[in-house]
């Protein structure tokens, strides 16, 4: 081969390359021109379902009808605040929790501020419960035309805890009340919800599962259940009438976050129920996770942004979570001992 060839060649090389390098160019340009309009469609999406986009009428599952709405966990806290909401909503309320004494007093002062709501009210021990007490929640829910079923009742550690010192019975709680207790609530209910054609099923979620939790191990897989278990609901149920929602939050004042001051980042119940309720349908932060919300607006910003860069996120959230439970849990001991010393 002459020179004048081999000239030719090393052009036509050259010229491949950089067409090469020049389409390399355009698919990398695409590329960050599709994840910036994504972002932004993205972060879009959530402002206005944040400030202006409305959640679906509760009318629609008998609010102001002579629906009834069943709450868990609801002499307390996020479940108290859910029975008042629905109850001034226009839902009669059956309030199924484990102090009979706070639900006569609760169904009491409901009936009282909202005289066009009727309550009933049953007690069960969730921990405990047997086929027995099943049978009578199924037996009182028969007569009713229920409308909206609350999976509210939830427990966590009561301090936080390595996996290896859990003790047996808090484990076996946890799984019973959380989940255990969140299934046969929801298979007793939700035939009647079916035949009528109507019906909402929300479900507590908890950061503490949709992100890993050390220290809290048992209660963040138990709640990682849970969303996963609501989710494979709400496919099944598509077209039948019957919504199905899982309510993911981060810190609410409550007994069991143990966190008695309120702030941007951690709302009261009542502040976080009514996010809730007027925002059913919307995904608000939860935009990568079917079938489930975030929809107090502080949460859903702190979800968004993380999730948006979950593969770099995840290790620093998991490893923040073990380093705030490690202290909690310190200072808990700590706080036992001085007690016990006096």
């Amino acid at each position: 081969m002459d020179s004048g060839s081999k000239l030719l060649e090393t052009y036509y090389a050259a010229l491949r390359e950089s067409k090469l390098l020049s389409y390399m160019s355009i698919a990398f340009t695409v590329i960050g021109l599709a994840q910036y309009f994504s972002f932004g469609y993205k972060l879009t999406s959530l402002l206005f379902q944040l400030f202006l986009i409305p959640g679906r009428s509760l009318s629609k599952y008998g609010a102001k009808k002579g629906a009834w709405a069943v709450v868990t966990g609801a002499s307390d806290g996020i479940g108290k605040e859910y029975a008042e909401q629905l109850a001034k909503a226009g839902f009669n309320i059956l309030l199924v929790s484990r102090t009979e004494s706070k639900l006569a007093t609760l169904s009491s002062e409901i009936e009282s501020a909202y005289p066009k709501s009727s309550t009933k009210y049953l007690a069960i021990d969730f921990a405990s419960a047997g086929d027995a007490e099943y049978v009578k929640l199924k037996a009182v829910v028969d007569e009713l035309d229920v409308g909206v079923l609350v999976n509210n009742v939830g427990q966590s550690h009561s301090i936080p805890v390595p996996f290896y010192l859990v003790d047996d019975k808090e484990l076996a709680d946890i799984i019973a009340i959380n989940d255990l207790a969140t299934l046969r609530v929801t298979r007793i209910i939700l035939p009647q919800l079916l035949a009528s054609r109507r019906g909402l099923i929300l479900t507590m979620g908890s950061f503490g599962g949709y992100f890993p939790t050390p220290y809290l191990s048992v209660y963040s897989g138990s709640k990682a259940f849970l969303q996963h278990w609501s989710s494979a609901l709400a496919v099944e149920l598509e077209g039948t009438g019957v919504d199905v929602e899982f309510v993911l939050s981060y810190l609410v004042t409550s007994a069991m976050s143990k966190i008695r001051r309120s702030s941007a980042l951690i709302p009261t119940p009542k502040q976080f129920v009514a996010s809730t309720l007027s925002s059913i349908g919307l995904s608000r932060g939860a935009q990568l996770v079917s079938y489930s919300s975030t929809p107090y607006w502080s949460h859903a910003i702190f979800q968004f942004f993380v999730d948006q860069s979950v593969g770099a996120w995840s290790r620093a959230v998991a490893a923040s979570n073990l380093k705030m439970h490690m202290q909690i849990r310190k200072r808990a001991l700590k706080k036992a001992e001085r007690e016990k010393s006096t």
